[in-house]
């Protein structure tokens, strides 16, 4: 199945039946490991979804830039924000990633699964740019597999990458590779199923 990503898509997916087990998730565990040891300044969460990694952020100090193309998830990130603290320190913004530019850059950008209506690397090209001076990159996506995917279950090729894949963008004269990673973890599902999740984890660190 072929996905275009833009916001139609997007709505539509908010406001699905996924919507509410979407919105109800903890905080990427990627996210958790790797930012815990980094002293808080300003972050962007980019394709924030209902706000988990952009709530954990704030809450523990971070001013976060939450930016996301689907009206329903902000509302979502919003209402989870007021109810877990941290609301002065979240800025929920409504863009579409592939076109969207900010208006300052961050001490750390960070994204998990985003899939706007461009070439995924490409995107991570374009967070990449937004991250300041001797600030942190940290992207967590879906793995790319050269062989079978269960169409029903995996993301579409062009949703994934490899941490070759990424790595190999990051000019080292700009970048210092800190993780590069593809891990596999287990979830459980909707009805108690064990879920298999195969993860890429890329954290940079800009040099200048």
């Amino acid at each position: 199945m072929t996905h275009s990503f833009d916001k139609e898509y997007w709505d539509q997916i908010w406001q699905g039946e996924r919507a509410a087990s979407m919105g109800a998730s903890q905080p990427n565990p990627h996210l958790v490991r790797h930012v815990r040891g980094l002293t808080p300044g300003t972050a962007l969460d980019a394709g924030c979804g209902a706000g988990a990694e952009a709530v954990w952020l704030a809450t523990r100090g971070w001013q976060v830039t939450a930016a996301d193309i689907a009206t329903a998830a902000l509302a979502r990130g919003a209402a989870r924000v007021t109810a877990g603290g941290g609301a002065s320190r979240v800025r929920w913004v409504e863009a579409d990633l592939s076109t969207w530019e900010p208006d300052a850059r961050y001490d750390l950008v960070t994204t998990h699964y985003a899939h706007p209506a461009m070439p995924q690397l490409d995107f991570y090209d374009r967070i990449a740019s937004w991250v300041a001076p001797a600030g942190t990159l940290l992207i967590v996506g879906h793995l790319h597999h050269d062989g079978h995917r269960h169409r029903e279950t995996g993301p579409p090729a062009s949703a994934s990458a490899t941490a070759a894949g990424i790595t190999a963008r990051l000019d080292p004269a700009t970048w210092a590779i800190a993780t590069a990673e593809e891990p596999h973890r287990t979830v459980t599902g909707p009805g108690g199923r064990e879920v298999s999740i195969h993860d890429v984890v890329v954290k940079a660190h800009r040099r200048h």
